[in-house]
């Protein structure tokens, strides 16, 4: 079973590329799931991969692109889903 995790980043997280570059990111680190703007405002990403790499990832997210301002990040294990590629989701 490969670790799996819902995350949830706040602050000035749209309309700064945030999505665009965490695919990125997830694509270099394999990681599979997926990342959608949230009508809160905030960004909601589901996150499959090795321990080492989300543990990565995770510490991207809570730097984000440069023209972010990253508030909090929250993260909960969750079941693994089976993606097949990292999506951003509209």
């Amino acid at each position: 079973m490969v670790p799996a995790v819902r995350l949830t980043i706040t602050g000035l997280v749209q309309g700064v590329f945030f999505r665009s570059r965490l695919k990125k990111i997830a694509d270099q680190l394999r990681i599979k799931g997926w990342v959608r703007n949230a009508e809160d405002g905030s960004v909601e990403i589901h996150a499959e991969g090795s321990e080492d790499a989300l543990k990565k990832f995770e510490e991207w997210c809570r730097r984000g692109p440069p023209s972010a301002k990253v508030e909090r990040v929250e993260i909960r294990e969750v079941g693994e889903e089976g993606f097949e590629e990292f999506e951003i989701r509209e």
